[in-house]
């Protein structure tokens, strides 16, 4: 037996598409991120990037479970004395850029600070509307909310 270790030359990554629509912010972002990683691979190396690009259209359709549109706060310091500010869920999405809201959740299931996880984040694209400019690559669509019943919420 022998354990072996994916090289950058050997991996060939993939490109998926997905349709946010109706689908569950943090089961999303749980799957992008093992997609993102490559956790889904056999020949799966934590210190190699083995993950494959991933876009997401519809990614202001997303939505959450229980009252998190509400309660489920954003915070962020601008560096100066004070300068604490805060943003709800439902705000973010109902505002000029939805998309950050699952970009993020995606950012934060990643490993953190590390050029492997810029690397790795770099592979998401997330759009707010239908169309993306990617269709040259060829992605394979993956019906994210039909795989499981849980992945659709209530709305």
């Amino acid at each position: 037996m022998q354990t072996r270790s994916a090289k950058p030359a050997d991996v060939q990554p993939n490109w998926i598409v997905i349709d946010a629509e109706g689908a569950v912010v943090g089961r999303l972002a749980a799957f992008i991120a093992m997609r993102l990683r490559g956790k889904h691979r056999a020949d799966f190396t934590p210190h190699v990037d083995t993950g494959d690009h991933v876009v997401v259209i519809n990614a202001d359709k997303v939505v959450f479970t229980g009252r998190k549109t509400e309660q489920k706060t954003y915070y962020w310091h601008t560096g100066y004395p004070g300068g604490i500010k805060e943003r709800t869920a439902g705000r973010i999405l109902a505002g000029r850029f939805p998309q950050r809201v699952l970009e993020k959740a995606v950012q934060r299931m990643l490993p953190k600070e590390s050029p492997l996880a810029r690397r790795q984040l770099a592979k998401l694209r997330v759009y707010a509307g239908n169309a993306h400019p990617h269709e040259a690559q060829g992605p394979t669509p993956v019906d994210f909310v039909s795989l499981n019943p849980k992945n659709r919420g209530a709305r």
